[in-house]
């Protein structure tokens, strides 16, 4: 690595939520990018060896699972408030640059009785200090992007487990730190991808399990979310608890960066049922944006009339519709899409095509097997039959507790228990380096009128013979809901 790289590399790094590290600072010139765009390259070639592997990994078991929180914003906030309903868990420590933000989760915790948490606010490296902390076992990071694999590098250095927000990294480089990290450490580092407990995909990857598609041909996945008007919601104060982006960073990361933004919510399902890097693996990638029809037009019609939209005036905005195609190893492919600025109903597609069936998501649930859609009565029928034993046992609590239809819970719920029990996580580190560095790979391939570009193989050649993990939850599931009812009630105490 150059020197006057591993220098930008180093200047970007803590510069806060406007700083993109490994990569684009919002603002960087053309040469800056041009610069880093040819570092992908260097990455993508870059051989690894495993020095231990953390697919299938077992880490000891935690009876009680110590957990600190870094950000408390809306998601933060919100993985506080589940994990208050799961056995076994202590809520030890809280932080965020923002003291309200950090109160309002120990305000919480007061209400339905649990343990003052340790508080950690007020400066950008504040969270460091929660990092250190002895007596923690897993840091939980809801940070903006930027933050993320600094964070949950950090954390793992210190000794801890790390769960950490889509995606975990922004650049290769980053995806590469932290599988190194996690291999040396032998410290699990998980991507809270939520998509992979919606109940549908759960359903569709246990009949894929249980060969009801056939071969699995071909999978699509997508995020297309009308964010206009969360990307440009202006904050009302300094302490930007009002639902603001802070720093207004999601915009700053869409008028600097060209490409699939955020893969993971589409592409974590399919890829769990190609059993990609446990059997398969992702090869190579093309990617294709439209022109910005949006996000720029509207950036210079606030900039008339409000001078603080003037810095995101005049800039070159991600196009609205990004298409990436990649094919797999055994000769599947996947289209992944992100659309996040036109006028266009929610999707996150879940797409489903094999030998002998295929499965849909949106805009209605539908399974074949066979040429023709299953009528109501048979897809009663299909999830009677093929619902997973971690919906039976989780799914209608999940719904009770909420986030996002339930699946947050369920993903929580499922984490805690594989630690409590000693299991190995549905998602090692290779699947959170490997499903965020599609948005690295995609702005390389964009860049360069959709040429191909190789996928690094995290695994260090691992995918050929690890195993799919444990859906059906043969083991573990010990893990109880403390009463949603006398929570409810400590709550309106």
């Amino acid at each position: 690595m150059k020197s006057n790289r591993r220098d930008f590399l180093k200047a970007a790094s803590f510069a806060g939520a406007g700083a993109m590290t490994g990569g684009f600072l919002s603002g960087c010139t053309p040469k800056e990018v041009e610069s880093n765009l040819a570092a992908i390259l260097e990455s993508v070639k870059r051989a690894h060896s495993q020095k231990f592997n953390m697919s299938g990994y077992a880490a000891p078991a935690l009876p009680v699972v110590r957990v600190g929180f870094i950000g408390l914003g809306d998601r933060g906030s919100g993985a506080v408030e589940r994990l208050s309903f799961i056995e076994g868990v202590e809520i030890k420590a809280l932080a965020d640059l923002r003291p309200a933000a950090a109160n309002a989760s120990q305000k919480y915790l007061a209400t339905i009785g649990r343990p003052v948490a340790k508080e950690f606010s007020g400066d950008n490296d504040i969270w460091k200090k929660l990092a250190e902390l002895p007596d923690l076992d897993l840091i939980y990071i809801c940070t903006p992007w930027v933050w993320h694999t600094q964070m949950a590098v950090y954390a793992m250095e210190q000794g801890k487990h790390v769960v950490c927000e889509v995606p975990i990294s922004r650049t290769v480089d980053e995806a590469w730190q932290l599988v190194e990290t996690s291999e040396r450490t032998k410290k699990h580092c998980m991507m809270l991808e939520n998509c992979c407990y919606d109940f549908f995909e759960l359903l569709t990857l246990n009949m894929a399990r249980q060969g009801m598609f056939g071969d699995i041909v071909h999978g699509e996945g997508a995020y297309i979310h009308n964010l206009m008007g969360l990307n440009f919601k202006k904050p009302l104060d300094d302490k930007q608890s009002d639902g603001a982006y802070t720093g207004m960073w999601r915009l700053k990361e869409n008028a600097s960066r060209n490409g699939n933004l955020y893969p993971t919510h589409g592409l974590g399902p399919i890829c769990q049922i190609m059993n990609i890097n446990r059997g398969d693996r992702l090869e190579y990638l093309t990617s294709m944006s439209t022109i910005d029809f949006t996000m720029g037009k509207h950036a210079n019609e606030l900039a008339k009339g409000d001078q603080f939209f003037a810095e995101f005036a005049n800039r070159n905005y991600r196009g609205n519709m990004n298409t990436s195609l990649v094919r797999t190893n055994l000769g599947r492919t996947i289209m992944i899409q992100h659309d996040v600025s036109s006028v266009r109903p929610y999707s996150r597609l879940h797409v489903v095509s094999g030998t002998s069936g295929a499965a849909l998501k949106y805009p209605e649930e539908r399974i074949a097997l066979g040429h023709s859609w299953l009528n109501e009565d048979e897809m009663k029928d299909v999830w009677e039959k093929f619902t997973p034993v971690i919906i039976k046992r989780i799914g209608e609590i999940a719904k009770d507790v909420g986030g996002h239809g339930g699946m947050d819970f369920i993903m929580d719920w499922r984490m805690i228990d594989c630690l409590r029990n000693g299991l190995p996580l549905d998602q090692d580190v290779y699947d959170g380096a490997l499903w965020s560095s599609i948005a690295p790979l995609s702005e390389w391939s964009v860049a360069n009128r959709s040429q191909s570009i190789d996928v690094p193989d995290y695994t260090g050649g691992a995918w050929k013979t690890n195993k799919p993990h444990g859906i059906n939850m043969e083991t573990g599931g010990t893990t109880r809901v403390l009463e949603l009812k006398k929570v409810e009630e400590e709550m309106q105490l």
